[in-house]
C-alpha cells in the first residue's frame, strides 16, 4: 500500500460533506414538498430545458441540466450534472443523474437517481405510495431498503420558483419546506427566507434581483430569482456557485485546479505542543451564529467558546449516554450481515476485554483498507468488499465490526490536524467501563490525539451539520498539559 494514501486517509470526509451539499443542491429539487397544489400554473412555466454552471472557486467545473417533458397522464423530469474535481493532485470525474416522474398535478410518483465516480458507484430508486416514499440504495456491493412517511404528498418544484414572489413580499418573511435527500437517505426540513432585493454582478453585469437564504442541517444557502422567479445565481457556504447560463457556456468545462481538500482546510493559531505526550489540551474556537454541534461528552467539555479535550488513555471518560443505541444496525452499519459477523469473530478470536477486542478490530481495518478517496455515501459492506476507503469507509466498517460482537460504536466527525492544517475527519468512540474511547482506524491511533476536535455524533445525514463550518470555523491553541 502506498505510504501517500496512508498519510492522506482522513482528509476525504470534506470531499463527502462537498458531495452532500451539492446533492441537496442537486435532488432537493425532485423532492420538495408543502407547495400549493393551486400553484401549477406557476410551476409550469419551467417545462423548458436549462442549464446551469457549477463553479469552484471562480472555476468552471462542472454544470447541472434539468429538462421538463410533458406527457399524456404524466410529466417526465431529467436532470443531470457532471463535475470534474481535483482531490489530492488527481482529477476525480463525477457524474450525478436522475428522473422523476409527476402526476398532472405535480406530486411526484416515482424516481431514479444516479451517481458514478472513481471507485465507487450508486443508484437510489423509489415510489411514493400516498405520502410514504419506499426507495432502495445499490452501490453494487450492497442493497439498502427503507421507506419514510411526509406530512403530505411530496411535490416538485424546478429552477422557475416564482411561487416565492408572492404579492406583498417583504424582507424577512419566511416560507417552511422539507425534501427527501437521496444522497445521504434522509429528510431535511428547509426554512427560506426572503432577504429583500440586491445588485449582484455576474460576469461584469449587474442584476436587480430577489435574494433568499435558505437554512438547512445549520447551513445556509442563498439563491437569487429574477422577476420572473428563475433561479440566476445559488451559492453555499463550500465555495461551490451555480449560474444561469447558455449551453454552450454550461458545457466548456475547464475543471478544478484548486485541489479541494487544501482549500478548505483550517488555519490555527498558538503553538500545539507534542500530542502524543499531552493529557489535556485546550482551543478557542469561532463558530458560526446559530451553529448546533455535540462538542460536550465523552472526554470533551464544552463552555460555549473554549473546549478542552483529555486524553482519556484506554479507559474511556464521561460516562457513556445510551450506549444501546449504538449496538443497532442501519442502513450504513449493517452489523448484522453475515460477511460482517463472522469476520468480526475471527478478528477478536478468544479475547475476552473490550480493549482488547478494540484493539485487534481497529488493526485490522487499518492493515487491510486501501487508503483512497472514495466520493460517494460509505458503508460498511462496500467498503469491507471493495477493500478500499478513506476515513469514511474506515470509520462505518469499524463500527460494524465493533456492533457485531456487542460492542456499543458510534460515528465522531470534526477536524484533525494533518501537516500544520486542521482537515475535516471522520473517526470512531466505542463505550467502555469508564465512558466512550476514541478510536482512529484510519491512522492506528487508540486513543486518537488531541488534536481530533469532535463536532458531530452520528453518520452520513448528521455529518452533512458541518457544511456549516466550511470557511466559518477559526481555531486558536490556548494551552495544553504534557505528560512528563
Amino acid at each position: 500500500m502506498a505510504p501517500v494514501f496512508r498519510r492522506f486517509a482522513g482528509r476525504p470526509l470534506i470531499v463527502f460533506i462537498w458531495l452532500a451539499l451539492l446533492a441537496l443542491l442537486f435532488a432537493r429539487d425532485f423532492f420538495i414538498r408543502d407547495i400549493d397544489p393551486r400553484e401549477q400554473q406557476i410551476l409550469a412555466r419551467g417545462r423548458q430545458e436549462t442549464y446551469m454552471g457549477v463553479y469552484f472557486n471562480k472555476e468552471r467545473i462542472g454544470y447541472l441540466r434539468t429538462r421538463l417533458i410533458p406527457e399524456t397522464d404524466t410529466i417526465q423530469v431529467e436532470q443531470e450534472g457532471i463535475l470534474r474535481l481535483q482531490i489530492l493532485g488527481k482529477e476525480h470525474p463525477l457524474r450525478l443523474s436522475g428522473t422523476a416522474r409527476l402526476s398532472p398535478s405535480f406530486t411526484l410518483q416515482d424516481f431514479d437517481f444516479s451517481l458514478s465516480s472513481p471507485f465507487y458507484s450508486m443508484q437510489s430508486t423509489g415510489r411514493v405510495q400516498g405520502n410514504t416514499i419506499y426507495f432502495s440504495m445499490d452501490s453494487g456491493k450492497g442493497l439498502i431498503n427503507d421507506s419514510i412517511k411526509l406530512a403530505r404528498p411530496p411535490f416538485f418544484m424546478t429552477n422557475q420558483r416564482s411561487h416565492l414572489l408572492q404579492p406583498g413580499l417583504e424582507k424577512g418573511d419566511k416560507v417552511r419546506q422539507a425534501g427527501f435527500d437521496p444522497l445521504t437517505l434522509a429528510t431535511q426540513e428547509m426554512v427560506i427566507t426572503y432577504q429583500g432585493r440586491d445588485k449582484v454582478l455576474i460576469k461584469g453585469r449587474v442584476h436587480n434581483l430577489h435574494h433568499f437564504q435558505e437554512l438547512v442541517s445549520g447551513i445556509r444557502i442563498n439563491f437569487w430569482l429574477d422577476e420572473s422567479g428563475k433561479v440566476i445565481k445559488e451559492e453555499s457556504p463550500a465555495g461551490f456557485v451555480f449560474l444561469a447560463e447558455p449551453k454552450f457556456q454550461a458545457l466548456d468545462i475547464s475543471g478544478a485546479e484548486d485541489d479541494l481538500l487544501a482549500s478548505v482546510a483550517v488555519d490555527y493559531q498558538g503553538r500545539l505542543p507534542d500530542l502524543a505526550r499531552t493529557s489535556r489540551i485546550r482551543y478557542r474556537l469561532a463558530l458560526p451564529t446559530g451553529a448546533d454541534f455535540d462538542l460536550a461528552g465523552g472526554r470533551q467539555e464544552f463552555d460555549g467558546s473554549v473546549v478542552t479535550l483529555h486524553n482519556e488513555g484506554l479507559t474511556g471518560r464521561g460516562g457513556c449516554t445510551d450506549p444501546q443505541q449504538y449496538l443497532a444496525a442501519t442502513s450504513t452499519i449493517q452489523s448484522t450481515a453475515a460477511p460482517i459477523r463472522k469476520l468480526a469473530d475471527e478478528i477478536i478470536g478468544s479475547r475476552s476485554e473490550t480493549v482488547a477486542k478494540v484493539k485487534a478490530l481497529a488493526a485490522w481495518v487499518y492493515n487491510n483498507l486501501e487508503k483512497r478517496p472514495v466520493i460517494g455515501l460509505p458503508d460498511a459492506l462496500t467498503a469491507l468488499q471493495s477493500g478500499r476507503g478513506d476515513c469514511n469507509e474506515h470509520a462505518v466498517l469499524f463500527a460494524a465490526l465493533a456492533r457485531a460482537v456487542n460492542i456499543p460504536c458510534r460515528i465522531a466527525a470534526g477536524v484533525m490536524l494533518h501537516e500544520g492544517r486542521f482537515f475535516y475527519h471522520a473517526w470512531n468512540e466505542v463505550c467502555t467501563t469508564q465512558g466512550w474511547l476514541s478510536v482512529d482506524s484510519s491512522r492506528n491511533q487508540l486513543p486518537a490525539d488531541l488534536s481530533h476536535i469532535r463536532f458531530v455524533v452520528g453518520e452520513g445525514s448528521e455529518q452533512v451539520r458541518m457544511g456549516s463550518l466550511l470557511g466559518n470555523l477559526g481555531i486558536i491553541v490556548l494551552s495544553s498539559e504534557e505528560e512528563r
